[in-house]
């Protein structure tokens, strides 16, 4: 295979200019040879062909410099792209061919570094993930310890000893319901977590709700105010999804608010055939940088964390998961009367009907 030596672009073109121009003398001479020309014309032809591939070398070589430095300013960022300067571009000029190739080399450059800045998130959130598991598990192993060995050494009295197996116990049921939050997460990302929506009644997953926490309400005196449209609103969702969201919701607030506080559950029809459903507490609220963070894997905000740790930092994460598998949205915004207000949307075959009647 014959193997070329590297040249320049500027060089390869006007070799090629000198080639042509020396293909047209050769052209002439041959003419001459065969008596189709004199020697006057020759000269003639001979001299103008000179002249003019003279300009053109001239011509050629001021033409080319622009795509000459276009192609190295292209090198120079693929190498700096190479060495860790991502999002880098060149700027679009010269012919059209240079300019599509500018342009095709900025697009691969800002998705590059699009897909570097989502793999280095997501390294970030893993090694958070994993000093936080770290963070939950270290605490109440080493109580479990301790207690443990407190008693088997005979360091406890009778009558504290069933206040210590009590404190054991409950550690493990939240050892326990940690390590289940955490199983769901990982069904819930590997997709294995089977969606099959159907007809659900907004107000009878509610009320389930509500009685499931009833003790936890009454423990704290929390009042909780239920305000929907008149007709019962259905949605198009599963039952154990949407009771997993509201109990979610309604556990986060009840440890964040204080005793005696209010709570008020309430629904909307939205746009694109949703169901907005809100849940509005009176705790502390949540600062706004911490707004954007409470639904990712073990975040907690200092006011959460002092109060109780008893949450896994995990529900409002499941919550957002089940939200996005069904295709809705999920935040937090500010109370007016202080707190917070969490909402998620939900699909609704109500809204399509009320908005027919309403064009009627």
């Amino acid at each position: 295979m014959m193997r070329l030596f590297p040249i320049k672009l500027k060089t390869y073109l006007l070799m090629t200019n000198a080639i042509s121009i020396a293909v047209i003398l050769g052209f002439l001479f041959f003419c001459y040879s065969r008596m189709l020309l004199d020697v006057s014309t020759l000269y003639w032809l001979g001299g103008a062909t000179l002249l003019a591939g003279a300009l053109s070398f001239v011509l050629n070589f001021v033409l080319i410099r622009p795509l000459e430095k276009s192609v190295t300013r292209i090198g120079d960022v693929a190498g700096d792209i190479a060495s860790g300067k991502l999002g880098m571009e060149v700027p679009i000029v010269g012919p059209t061919e240079f300019r599509q190739l500018a342009e095709r080399f900025n697009s691969m450059s800002r998705q590059l570094k699009a897909s570097f800045e989502q793999i280095q998130q997501s390294e970030n959130s893993r090694r958070e993930l994993v000093a936080n598991v770290a963070h939950d598990l270290r605490t109440p192993l080493a109580l479990l310890q301790s207690h443990a060995e407190a008693i088997q050494d005979g360091l406890v009295q009778e009558e504290e000893r069933h206040k210590y197996l009590q404190t054991i116990r409950l550690e493990a049921i939240r050892l326990g319901a940690l390590v289940q939050h955490l199983f769901e997460l990982s069904r819930i990302d590997a997709g294995q977590e089977p969606f099959v929506p159907h007809r659900v009644a907004l107000e009878d997953v509610l009320v389930q709700t509500l009685n499931a926490f009833a003790p936890s309400l009454e423990k704290k005196n929390l009042q909780v105010n239920v305000q929907l449209p008149e007709h019962s609103p259905i949605v198009l969702s599963m039952e154990t999804y949407l009771r997993r969201i509201l109990g979610n919701l309604l556990d986060n607030a009840i440890r964040h608010s204080p005793i005696g506080a209010r709570l008020v559950f309430s629904a909307e029809y939205g746009l694109n055939d949703e169901l907005i459903i809100r849940l509005e507490d009176e705790g502390d609220g949540i600062a706004e940088l911490d707004r954007e963070r409470v639904f990712e894997r073990f975040y907690r905000t200092d006011h959460s964390r002092k109060r109780d740790g008893s949450g896994s930092g995990l529900g409002l994460a499941i919550a957002r998961s089940l939200v996005e598998r069904q295709g809705g949205r999920i935040g937090v915004n500010p109370a007016e009367r202080g707190g917070s207000v969490f909402w998620f949307t939900v699909p609704s075959e109500e809204t399509s009907h009320l908005r027919g009647s309403k064009d009627e």
